[in-house]
């Protein structure tokens, strides 16, 4: 029971990481926005379908 003075000491802290950039074309930089525009269309469509309310089985 002599280590408990180890158990509730504060973590030392992490060195923060560089981030990573990439670099990408204007072509492929629209089409990731076309990409994420049609799932936003795809999930919109989707959801409009589905009840607004449903009916509790209770």
């Amino acid at each position: 029971m002599s280590e408990t003075s180890n158990t509730f000491k504060k973590a030392p802290k992490r060195k923060p990481t560089k981030a990573r950039h990439v670099s990408v074309s204007p072509e492929m930089r629209q089409a990731y926005a076309d990409l994420i525009r049609e799932r936003e269309e795809k999930a919109e469509n989707y959801s409009r379908h589905l009840p607004q309310d449903p009916q509790r089985g209770r």
